[in-house]
């Protein structure tokens, strides 16, 4: 139960700001899809999907609820799709480093045991939810912005075998090799990281 408190701030924060962010970036492009649903919003109620919420408790790696997004309303729609689609992982990253500033920097002199808890937590957490989504594996966003640079012949196949995806993902997930393909993009997420602060 102390486990699952410690960690449950840092995924209902992880799952806000990056559908969040997927909303936002496509609202700025034009495309209020979210924002009439509702989902242009920082509550992890509006995103939560169940059985991913479920996945990131217990294996550490799940996903939430797609935001709505109508491509068709960008002005170019490549770079609209390619934008929307790593916006997620970028407030996810954005999130993860502000955390490590206020561990490292802010919070080095208080001395919460639970807090700092929770603040580390949720560096993982969100890192990992923006190296989970990274996966070129639909329906994540890394296979939407390959999607964007596809050319439009062989969107048909993807979209015919979209289903697959989900298939992959499970039975990596519940045979544990899912970080044996997440690990190099951890690395370089965690490195990049690392430069910045």
């Amino acid at each position: 139960m102390i486990d699952f408190l410690i960690i449950l701030p840092g995924i209902l924060m992880a799952i806000s700001i990056h559908e969040f962010g997927h909303g936002y970036a496509a609202y700025i492009l034009g495309d209020d899809t979210a924002k009439k649903s509702g989902r242009l919003s920082l509550n992890p109620l509006k995103h939560i999907d169940p059985i991913g919420f479920l996945m990131l408790i217990i294996v550490h790696f799940g996903w939430a609820k797609p935001v709505p997004i109508n491509s068709n309303r960008f002005k170019h729609k490549r770079i609209g799709l390619f934008l929307v689609s790593i916006a997620g992982v970028i407030c996810n990253i954005i999130l993860a480093i502000i955390c490590i500033y206020l561990y490292k920097y802010e919070l080095r002199y208080v001395n919460m045991y639970a807090l700092n808890s929770i603040i580390l937590s949720a560096v993982s957490i969100n890192i990992g939810f923006a190296v989970f989504n990274l996966l070129p594996i639909p329906p994540l966003d890394g296979s939407k912005i390959i999607l964007s640079i596809l050319p439009n012949r062989l969107h048909y196949y993807y979209f015919k075998y979209e289903y697959i995806g989900s298939i992959i993902l499970i039975v990596l997930m519940f045979t544990d090799n899912i970080r044996i393909v997440t690990s190099p993009i951890y690395n370089v997420i965690n490195n990049l990281i690392n430069i910045i602060l």
